[in-house]
């Protein structure tokens, strides 16, 4: 039987992330965990906002977003990243991000989502600025980004790249409080938005990085008739670390997943779709 992968999530109070299913069904991500799966037949959009897609459009393999152009537009255009809800009134949370070493970021989430989006992001630690309204959370996030010097967005790449290799935790909470002073000492804050205090909060164990080897090799795309398998070392925002059978060790981006048909595959099947290999002189350009 054929199921749908609908992505990784962060249930409320787990301590592990849980892959889903079109349907509703869910699977532990939890360390240790056997993992083997095979695509079939060509990846199609999986729609917008709980909508199918009205053609069922075939999309690229290598896209992280399963959505055609027309789905794409109709998600951003609800999207509060987009500023497509300028008038959402939920209350906001400002925070602060660390993913490793001089990698920081500054965003927004909604607060009754708790650390969702940290975890969903890969977050190796992270602390609260401020909560208040969207627009009042929006512009502090601006302002803090131009103050601090940090980007809006940190490439996947770059996250996966340190994963095997962090600091002590005692040196993550130092840089991460030290980034927390600068920012709430700062002058232009929006009035309407309330400054948190310093409460640094580590996902290290929680994601499996501690004793984590280097990659050796990153999934491009799946493909028909592809296997992805092995034993599952970390699940850190949408990455799976996974140790073959081969004993490389081979990060899969649980997004490239979406909209594909899977079907059951041997834990001790290995990975036969595109990979680029970080270990010298092995680049994997075809399926087998």
């Amino acid at each position: 039987m054929a199921w749908r992968c609908a992505g990784v999530a962060w249930p409320v109070g787990a301590r592990v992330a849980v892959l889903c299913w079109e349907g509703g069904r869910v699977s532990p991500l939890g360390a240790g965990r056997e993992i083997g799966f095979r695509a079939e037949g060509e990846r199609h959009c999986v729609g917008a906002r709980g909508n199918a897609c009205p053609v069922r459009a075939r999309v690229s393999a290598r896209v992280m977003q399963a959505r055609c152009d027309e789905c794409a537009r109709l998600d951003r255009a609800h999207s509060v990243a987009a500023d497509g809800v300028p008038d959402d009134p939920r209350t906001y949370r400002v925070y602060l991000a660390w993913f490793g070493p001089g990698m920081v970021k500054v965003g927004i989430t909604a607060e009754e989502r708790g650390p969702a989006r940290l975890l969903e992001q890969g977050a190796v630690a992270f602390t609260w600025l401020g909560r208040g309204p969207l627009m009042a959370a929006r512009r502090t996030e601006e302002l803090l980004r131009a103050a601090l010097g940090v980007p809006d967005r940190i490439p996947y790449g770059r996250k996966r790249a340190v994963r095997a290799a962090l600091p002590s935790a005692g040196e993550r909470v130092a840089e991460v409080a030290e980034l927390h002073a600068r920012a709430v000492a700062l002058g232009g804050w929006a009035g309407s938005l309330e400054r948190m205090a310093c409460e640094v909060v580590d996902h290290a164990a929680v994601f499996g990085l501690d004793g984590l080897p280097p990659a050796t090799g990153v999934v491009r795309e799946l493909a028909g008739g592809g296997a992805v398998a092995g034993r599952l070392l970390a699940a850190a925002g949408p990455d799976l670390h996974l140790r073959t059978a081969g004993d490389e060790v081979v990060v899969l981006d649980t997004r490239l997943m979406t909209g594909w048909s899977l079907v059951g595959a041997d834990p001790a099947a290995g990975v036969s779709v595109p990979v680029t290999w970080t270990r010298a002189g092995a680049e994997q350009e075809g399926l087998f």
